[in-house]
């Protein structure tokens, strides 16, 4: 698995979520030890993607976080407006 397909991943959840797929946008911020993941939604669907009491953001964070042990990464999911 390399760190292309898991920004394919978080798009893919982010655009089930919404209401507006087509401003779903995912950037990928690749460090040395860290991959910065970037999702931004359209300002109405920020809460669909965070979730109630942020319990989709965390289980997005939570999938990165296991796939990221397997390659040796660190994957942080950070969710603009």
């Amino acid at each position: 698995m390399d760190d292309g397909s898991l920004r394919e991943v978080i798009e893919a959840i982010a655009k089930a979520l919404v209401d507006n797929p087509d401003e779903v946008m995912v950037k990928e911020i690749d460090g040395e030890a860290t991959v910065i993941i970037e999702l931004r939604v359209a300002a109405q669907d920020l809460g669909k993607v965070i979730g109630k009491q942020g319990r989709t953001a965390r289980a997005m964070r939570t999938i990165l976080r296991a796939a990221g042990m397997k390659v040796k990464k660190r994957f942080v999911l950070e969710i603009l407006e």
